[in-house]
């Protein structure tokens, strides 16, 4: 309690220095637990979109599909021997799909052709406007919708017409107009970048795949059943992938960017951490006959060193507090408001939204208040050893080193 009080008078006879190296490290601590906040906040808000707008909670696709292999489609679709039940319990959502080429505006674009079913509800793409086309044209083309990206990067509206070309089931070229029946903004890319989705049953008819899937998206009530373990996982030998599977893209972008993370988070703590070192190495240079008075007094070299650890541990605690005091208002109010995010961020092939909510655990922040008290203790302690080595003599004569 001692070291404690003496540590304690120590720090505010200094005044200004103290409050100071509080203040860098308060920012230091308050910017790493932001920016840790942002990167789960992405984080979770990428897996909520992609599972709302592509994945679901599962997928159960034919043995040949890879999303990675375009070439993979032509053979990749079929008709799983999947219960009655299940396909018509509202848990399932079919997908044909299939490579083809645009024409808008004379010039080609390499497209995938999707089949989804207009009155499907699992997955939040607007299927439903696939039905909106007028009476008068609903004969005469096919209803497409498309997303923000590929509409820009096609340079199509709303109600424009372009020809698209596919391969059917015996490898026949064949070719329809298409009509824009909405532009649907998903922060999901890849259902969005050159995708065209149009009615299922229309995929089938035109490709003469009839009746055939290429993957069916699972939702959560299903995906949890016994279904899909044991012996009944393959049907007809497709294959089941759960949640986890599906979700190691965006795994491995967020592990990336956590590596990134921890060395910014390092080099912050680092400046913080270096004014303290340097206040500690000078604390020492001057207060070179007041150490030699402790021991002289009976106070062993061990309680010195430990005096001098606890005030650079205090810098810590007092940084601590300070950080909560205006910390939390700040990052409440960008939790509430989120972080605008550039336009051009969804070139990171992820979903990113337009602002990102910055998402703050409490191990989160524990454990950034555990790194900040147990480096400032290691920073004290490394120019506190130097008093292990002194002689009491010459530290009262002010010759500590």
């Amino acid at each position: 309690m001692l070291i404690f009080t003496l540590s304690f008078k120590n720090l505010m006879g200094n005044g200004r220095r103290t409050w100071l190296n509080v203040s860098v490290l308060s920012l230091a601590f308050v910017v790493i637990i932001f920016f840790n906040g942002l990167l789960d906040g992405w984080n979770k808000q990428a897996k909520t979109d992609t599972i709302a707008w592509e994945t679901g909670y599962g997928r159960l696709s034919h043995p040949l599909y890879d999303p990675y292999d375009p070439y993979s489609f032509s053979g990749a679709h079929g008709i799983p021997g999947l219960p009655e039940e299940v396909l018509t319990g509202g848990q399932t959502v079919s997908v044909l799909v299939t490579q083809a080429s645009a024409y808008p505006n004379g010039r080609q674009v390499n497209v995938l052709l999707k089949g989804i079913d207009p009155a499907q509800s699992l997955l939040e793409l607007p299927s439903r406007w696939l039905d909106s086309l007028p009476e008068g044209i609903r004969g005469t083309t096919i209803p497409a919708v498309i997303g923000q990206r590929m509409a820009r990067s096609a340079g199509l509206k709303t109600g424009d017409r372009m020809v698209i070309r596919w391969r059917d089931v015996n490898g026949t070229f064949d070719a329809r107009e298409v009509t824009v029946a909405g532009i649907f903004k998903t922060n999901v890319p890849t259902v969005d970048a050159g995708q065209l989705w149009i009615p299922l049953e229309m995929l089938r008819l035109i490709t003469g795949m009839y009746g055939e899937t290429t993957y069916f998206v699972i939702g959560e009530e299903l995906a949890g059943s016994s279904l899909w373990t044991g012996d009944r996982t393959g049907y007809g030998g497709w294959r089941y992938t759960p949640l986890d599977t599906l979700m190691q893209d965006i795994e491995t972008v967020v592990e990336a960017k956590q590596g990134g993370m921890m060395v910014i988070s390092f080099l912050l703590l680092c400046i913080a951490l270096l004014a303290i070192f340097d206040t500690q190495v000078l604390s020492i240079f001057r207060r070179q006959k007041e150490i030699g008075t402790y021991i002289a007094l009976g106070m062993t070299r061990l309680k010195v060193i430990m005096l001098f650890t606890v005030e650079g541990t205090i810098h810590a605690l007092l940084a601590i507090l300070l950080g909560t005091l205006w910390g939390i208002p700040l990052l409440s109010w960008l939790h509430r408001t989120g972080i605008p995010m550039p336009d051009m961020s969804d070139q990171a092939g992820l979903a990113i939204g337009e602002k990102i909510i910055p998402a703050y655990s409490m191990a989160m922040i524990l454990s950034t208040v555990l790194l900040v008290v147990i480096t400032s203790l290691i920073v004290s302690y490394i120019p506190a050893r130097k008093i292990a080595g002194m002689e009491p003599t010459r530290a009262l004569k002010g010759k500590l080193l």
